[in-house]
Protein backbone atom coordinates (compact mmCIF):
# COMPACT_ATOMS: atom_id res chain seq x y z
CA UNK A 1 0.00 0.00 0.00
CA UNK A 2 0.92 3.39 -0.49
CA UNK A 3 -0.53 7.02 -0.70
CA UNK A 4 -1.47 8.85 -3.50
CA UNK A 5 -2.65 12.82 -2.54
CA UNK A 6 -3.41 10.92 0.44
CA UNK A 7 -5.42 8.35 -0.58
CA UNK A 8 -4.46 4.87 0.01
CA UNK A 9 -3.35 3.08 -3.55
CA UNK A 10 -2.93 -1.03 -3.01
CA UNK A 11 -0.15 -2.55 -4.19
CA UNK A 12 1.39 -5.85 -4.62
CA UNK A 13 4.99 -4.77 -4.37
CA UNK A 14 5.64 -6.17 -8.48
CA UNK A 15 3.58 -3.27 -9.78
CA UNK A 16 4.61 -0.32 -11.01
CA UNK A 17 3.60 3.33 -9.36
CA UNK A 18 1.33 3.57 -12.89
CA UNK A 19 0.12 0.37 -12.71
CA UNK A 20 -1.10 0.39 -9.69
CA UNK A 21 -2.51 4.13 -10.30
CA UNK A 22 -4.52 2.77 -13.40
CA UNK A 23 -6.03 -0.29 -11.89
CA UNK A 24 -7.34 2.27 -9.04
CA UNK A 25 -9.09 3.98 -11.38
CA UNK A 26 -6.37 7.10 -11.42
CA UNK A 27 -6.27 8.09 -15.01
CA UNK A 28 -4.06 11.53 -14.31
CA UNK A 29 -0.99 12.28 -11.93
CA UNK A 30 0.89 15.03 -13.18
CA UNK A 31 -0.20 19.03 -14.54
CA UNK A 32 1.72 20.20 -17.78
CA UNK A 33 3.90 23.13 -17.45
CA UNK A 34 1.32 25.25 -20.25
CA UNK A 35 -1.80 25.70 -19.44
CA UNK A 36 -1.93 23.12 -16.71
CA UNK A 37 -3.90 20.14 -18.57
CA UNK A 38 -4.02 16.51 -17.07
CA UNK A 39 -1.46 13.64 -17.95
CA UNK A 40 -1.23 10.26 -16.76
CA UNK A 41 0.80 7.15 -18.65
CA UNK A 42 0.89 7.78 -22.66
CA UNK A 43 4.00 5.06 -23.70
CA UNK A 44 4.13 3.29 -20.28
CA UNK A 45 7.92 2.33 -21.08
CA UNK A 46 9.72 5.40 -20.04
CA UNK A 47 10.76 7.19 -23.62
CA UNK A 48 7.73 9.68 -22.74
CA UNK A 49 7.53 12.07 -19.58
CA UNK A 50 4.00 11.98 -19.20
CA UNK A 51 3.90 10.10 -16.04
CA UNK A 52 5.81 12.34 -13.66
CA UNK A 53 4.90 12.44 -10.09
CA UNK A 54 6.36 13.44 -7.16
CA UNK A 55 7.79 10.25 -4.83
CA UNK A 56 8.70 10.49 -1.32
CA UNK A 57 9.25 14.40 -2.09
CA UNK A 58 11.71 14.33 -5.08
CA UNK A 59 9.50 15.31 -7.95
CA UNK A 60 10.02 14.54 -12.18
CA UNK A 61 10.09 10.75 -11.17
CA UNK A 62 8.71 8.48 -14.34
CA UNK A 63 5.84 6.46 -12.63
CA UNK A 64 5.87 3.76 -15.52
CA UNK A 65 9.26 2.92 -14.03
CA UNK A 66 8.99 2.89 -10.77
CA UNK A 67 7.93 0.18 -8.60
CA UNK A 68 5.31 1.17 -5.53
CA UNK A 69 6.83 -0.03 -2.54
CA UNK A 70 4.84 0.01 0.11
CA UNK A 71 4.64 3.35 2.27
CA UNK A 72 5.81 5.45 -0.62
CA UNK A 73 4.26 8.82 -0.25
CA UNK A 74 3.21 9.96 -4.33
CA UNK A 75 1.75 12.96 -4.99
CA UNK A 76 0.49 15.03 -8.42
CA UNK A 77 2.84 16.60 -10.15
CA UNK A 78 2.40 19.93 -10.97
CA UNK A 79 4.90 21.00 -14.05
CA UNK A 80 4.08 24.88 -13.32
CA UNK A 81 5.87 24.46 -9.75
CA UNK A 82 7.83 21.17 -9.41
CA UNK A 83 10.96 20.97 -12.00
CA UNK A 84 13.92 18.51 -11.45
Amino acid sequence: MFTFDGRPIPSDGERTIAAALLAAGVRTWRLSRVGGRPRGVFCGIGVCFDCLVRVNGVPSQRACLLVARQGDVVETQDDRRDRA
